[in-house]
């Protein structure tokens, strides 16, 4: 009895200690999901998406009925091209929550600092219909732990990831 204690001490302490980094591992794959979904129905729809960041959750919608927060690149300019009306054919809206203990950042191509989204301010990532996306980078905090997701601008998949779970 007091063998299987060990063992099953030794076990469950190794679940706790592994969870941050299950925890941080799960929304990145979510978020590069939710990613594929935009620039796949931006190309099929043939209109630009957008994943607004919210503090605890990611939508996925138009790039018309993106937040009117943000219509501007990292270096300030207008961004391109018109949006588009929602009206005449299907859409796609989804939405997945993001894990409370995770604190986001983005950082916008070309910029060194990630910027958390707020109420007021709620970072938007563009695909458009060319298949193409804004090139960010997402960084995920829970504690000590973080993950951190460099996207490719050409597939909307993880270029680059770095992963230091404590």
């Amino acid at each position: 009895m007091a063998i299987v204690a060990v063992v099953m001490g030794g076990s469950i302490a190794a679940m706790l200690h592994s969870s941050p980094e299950k925890v941080l591992t799960n929304a990145s794959g979510e978020i590069e999901l939710l990613a594929k979904k935009a620039r796949s129905a931006a190309i099929l729809h043939q209109k630009p998406y957008a994943i607004e960041f919210h503090e605890n959750r990611l939508r996925l919608l138009p790039f018309a009925e993106a937040s009117e927060s943000e219509r501007t690149t990292a270096l300030g300019n207008e961004i391109g091209g018109t949006a588009v009306d929602s009206e005449g054919g299907p859409t796609l809206r989804e939405e997945i929550s993001i894990d409370s203990d995770i604190a986001l950042g983005v950082r916008r191509w070309n910029t060194e600092d990630f910027v958390a989204p707020s109420k007021n301010f709620v970072p938007v990532w563009r695909f458009d219909p060319n298949g193409l996306s804004e090139p960010i980078t997402v960084r995920m905090t829970v504690g000590e732990s973080y993950a951190q997701d460099t996207y490719h601008p050409l597939t909307a998949t993880i270029a680059d990831s770095e992963l230091e779970a404590k």
